[in-house]
């Protein structure tokens, strides 16, 4: 499909990815962020890799997370 349009395609994507992960493999990572790239804004997408790190999460990945939603969604009282 082509780009999106309207207000989606200037929606905020952060994608993370371990470099070591044996179940979806860096590589494919990187092929969806360029295919991102070709949809909506790319200077909206942030991509993210975290050295040595599995098909898991890590405290740097869930800080980049929290980060990013801090800056994307209003606050909750």
């Amino acid at each position: 499909q082509g780009p999106i349009s309207g207000v989606n395609k200037e929606i905020a994507v952060l994608q993370c990815h371990g470099d070591c992960d044996p179940l979806v493999p860096l590589m494919f990572g990187s092929l969806t962020v360029e295919k991102l790239k070709s949809m909506i804004n790319p200077a909206n997408i942030t991509f993210r890799t975290y050295s040595g790190m599995m098909h898991s999460s890590c405290i740097e990945e869930m800080m980049d997370v929290k980060q990013f939603i801090d800056k994307h969604l209003p606050p909750v009282d």
